[in-house]
Order: structure tokens, then sequence, then C-alpha cells
């Protein structure tokens, strides 16, 4: 999930003979606030050691899903505007690895080595690579197969797939190094405070990407006009340097109030 300029290849949504499509900064906007909010209930019960009893799963898994979801799809979406596919994924990794470090060295919790913000530049470089060989994702069918397989590799980072009793065990030999991490097959002692490997959440981006692409083809629904909210639209425009400095905030405000 960071825009600045109109232009999506600087994080922003496009622009279109009718004008912005405000509903795209809306839901990254969203995303943002519900991202914020969930980071403040993490660091109050698991760093403050606040009880609130409501933040535990199912409820916590739910929230956390449909936050990190969300920017993966609408990220995608905007594959389709990004003059410079690279240059975006050089501007997510530039962010996962600032977060690493950060996250390193102020050893306030795990460090995150493969969060959602490394997720969205391989997603992003992925996407590239396959434009450059022409099997870009691009309609609703391929949408939704590609949703499909995204759920059924869901839980391939803890050693399965598919779909409740269909669930089989993936062959644990596969899980045995720690270099297949970052692709969803996490080896002996990986640990990371934020973790979005290639599978199967590059399968969501690619989905938003189908889906991008195909309402460049066919035009966007009307009711995406309808949509719009300003104060959501500008956290939405600048997601990118909330996610850099929520958390310093948060922990320095907590840091006072304790």
């Amino acid at each position: 999930m960071s825009g600045h300029l109109t232009s999506h290849e600087d994080g922003g949504t496009p622009t279109t003979p009718c004008g912005r499509k405000a509903i795209f900064d809306v839901a990254r906007g969203l995303s943002v606030v519900s991202m914020v909010l969930f980071h403040l209930c993490y660091d109050l019960r698991y760093l403050q050691g606040v009880p609130l009893g409501f933040f535990r799963p199912p409820l916590q898994d739910v929230w956390r899903a449909s936050t990190s979801w969300t920017f993966l799809f609408v990220a995608g979406c905007m594959c389709s505007f990004s003059r410079n596919g690279m240059r975006r994924a050089l501007r997510y990794a530039l962010v996962a690895v600032t977060v690493f470090v950060a996250t390193s060295i102020a050893s306030v919790d795990t460090p995150i080595s493969f969060g959602i913000m490394f997720c969205m530049a391989a997603s992003t470089l992925v996407d590239e690579l396959l434009g450059r060989l022409g099997l870009s994702p691009r309609g609703v069918p391929a949408a939704i197969a590609l949703l499909c397989l995204f759920v059924v590799l869901l839980h391939l980072p803890q050693g399965t797939i598919g779909m409740g009793a269909a669930r089989l065990g993936v062959p644990r030999v596969l899980y045995a190094t720690p270099c297949l991490a970052f692709l969803g097959l996490p080896g002996p002692g990986f640990a990371s405070g934020d973790y979005y490997p290639l599978l199967p959440y590059c399968l969501m981006y690619l989905c938003g990407a189908a889906m991008g692409r195909s309402w460049e083809d066919h035009g966007h629904p009307r009711w995406f006009d309808a949509v719009s909210c300003r104060p959501l639209e500008g956290i939405g425009r600048h997601a990118l340097p909330i996610y850099l400095l929520h958390q310093p905030v948060i922990l320095g405000l907590l840091a006072l109030v304790r």
C-alpha cells in the first residue's frame, strides 16, 4: 500500500478523461486508517500490556487480513496505470528496506524482514516481468482464477494447501532451508514481525492487476464515480509516508502517556 502525484508511477491514483477515480484513494485510505488502529491495539496489548479482551483471534486475524488484502488488491489494480513498473517496485523495495533497518535498530519487536512492502515490491516486479513476456493477467476470469489459487495456497507458510477437509500437507523438506522464506516456505527459526511472502500474497496482487486491466479495457462501473470521501482520499494519497511514520508516532505517544 503512497500517492503524491496523479501519475501512479508515483504511487497515486490514476487520472482518466473523466477525472480522478476517488474510489481507489478511498479504499486505500480506509485500509490505512484500519492499519493504524490495528497497530495501536497491537502495541497497547503486546508491548504495553493493556488487557484488550477483544483484540484476539478470530477478530485479530480477520482485521489484519482485511487491511493487508485490500492494500495488495488496490496496488495490483494500479498496475495498468503505471508508466514504470520497475521504478515502482524499487520505491516499494526502498520502503521495505527502511522498515527492516528501523525495526532491527529499534528492537521493540521482531524485525520485519518480509513484510507487506516487500510483498508489494516483489509482486510489482513479478507483474512487470509477466508483462514483458506478454503474460500480464487480464480480465475477470483471470482475476477469479488468481483469487481461487490465493485461497488454496493461503496456508502454505503454515505447511498446508487446500481448504477444509481437502487440505493437504506440504512436504516438510521444502521448509528445511532458510532460503525460501521469501517464497512462502519459512525455514527453521525464521521470524518476522510481519510476514507476507510471495505465495500466496502475490496472487492477491495479481488478482487486482487483472481486474484493473479489465476495467481499463471495458470501463469502470458507473458507481465508482459516486464514491467520494475527501478525508479518506487525502489519507489514501499519502499511504506510504503514513505507513512509514505511524508506528514511531504511536510508540512515541504511548511512551509519553505511560
